[in-house]
C-alpha cells in the first residue's frame, strides 16, 4: 500500500502548482493554517478484550470499508495500483530516504503520522485500505487493520502515542522540499468502542492541506478516516463518514 504521508503530500505540491499558474498569491490557500490548533486530546482507551474473532479475510474486511455511496458528492475511487491494476510494488529504491526519494521526517517518529494502522502498528491479522479523490484536490482516506487477543487495544494507544509525540515537526518530501506540520485536537463525536480526532496542517512553500482525521475502535480491528483538502472538512461530513465506517464494520458488510 501507497502510505498517506507521500500521497497528502503530492496533493499539496500539485495544488501549488495549479494555483501559481492560476495567479493565486502564496498563502492564498493557505488561510486555514493560521488558525490556531487546539492541544491534542488526552489518551483514551479501548476494551482490552473485544470479544470477537479478529477478520482474517482481506476481503470480507476491504468490503466493510466505506464506498462512494457514503461519500460526499464528487468524491470517485482511487484504484490501488497493485491490488486493482495488478502492477508491481515499487522497488526497493524507491523507499524514503533513497537516492532517488530525498524525503525525511524530524523527529523520525513522526514518520508515523497518518500512516495506514497496520504500517504503524504491525501484527494485523488482516488489512484494507481505501482512497478516494474529489473535487480541488480534496481526498478521503480509509483503512482498518483487525487485530487478535488485545491487539486492537495495543495498537489504538499505540497510534496515540504518536500523536501525542508530534505536535510540531518538519521534513521534506521525495524533492528535498521543506514541509512543515502541525497536529491538534479535534472536537468529534465518540464513536466506536473508543475513538480520538486529531487535525494535521501540512504546510509547504506558502501552500496547505489539512487533514481532520478519526481513529476508531471497532471490537478486534482499528479504523482510520481522513478526510483532506485545501480547506477543513466540514465537522458534520467528517461525523458521518466515521460513524458509517463504525457501523459497517460492525455489521460485517
Amino acid at each position: 500500500m501507497t502510505p498517506r504521508g507521500p500521497v497528502l503530500v503530492a496533493a499539496l505540491s500539485a495544488a501549488a502548482v495549479l494555483l501559481t499558474g492560476c495567479g493565486t498569491s502564496p498563502g492564498g490557500a493557505a488561510s486555514g493554517a493560521e488558525a490556531s490548533l487546539a492541544p491534542l486530546p488526552a489518551p483514551v482507551a479501548a476494551p482490552p478484550n473485544p470479544g470477537a474473532a479478529p477478520i482474517t479475510d482481506e476481503a470480507r474486511l476491504q468490503a466493510a470499508l466505506l464506498t462512494t455511496g457514503q461519500l460526499p458528492a464528487g468524491f470517485a475511487v482511487l484504484p490501488d495500483p497493485v491490488r486493482d491494476l495488478g502492477l508491481p510494488p515499487l522497488p526497493e529504491d524507491t523507499a524514503a530516504g533513497s537516492e532517488t526519494d530525498r524525503s525525511s521526517t524530524d523527529p523520525q517518529v513522526c514518520a508515523g503520522v497518518l500512516r495506514e494502522v497496520a504500517d504503524q502498528s504491525p501484527g494485523a491479522t488482516t488489512r484494507a485500505a481505501s482512497r478516494f479523490s474529489g473535487p480541488d484536490f480534496a481526498s478521503i482516506d480509509t483503512d482498518a487493520a483487525s487485530y487478535a487477543g488485545d491487539g486492537a487495544a495495543q495498537a489504538f494507544a499505540h497510534l496515540q502515542s504518536t500523536l501525542a509525540s508530534c505536535a510540531e515537526y518538519r521534513g521534506t518530501d521525495a524533492d528535498g522540499i521543506a514541509v512543515q506540520y502541525r497536529l491538534g485536537g479535534l472536537e468529534q463525536p465518540s464513536v466506536g468502542d473508543a475513538s480520538t480526532a486529531v487535525r494535521l496542517v501540512t504546510t509547504s512553500e506558502g501552500f496547505t492541506m489539512i487533514s481532520d482525521v478519526v481513529v476508531a475502535v471497532v471490537g478486534p480491528t482499528v479504523v482510520q478516516v481522513a478526510a483532506t483538502g485545501q480547506q477543513p472538512v466540514e465537522p458534520e461530513v467528517l461525523a458521518g463518514l466515521a460513524a458509517a465506517a463504525v457501523n459497517r464494520l460492525r455489521a460485517g458488510v
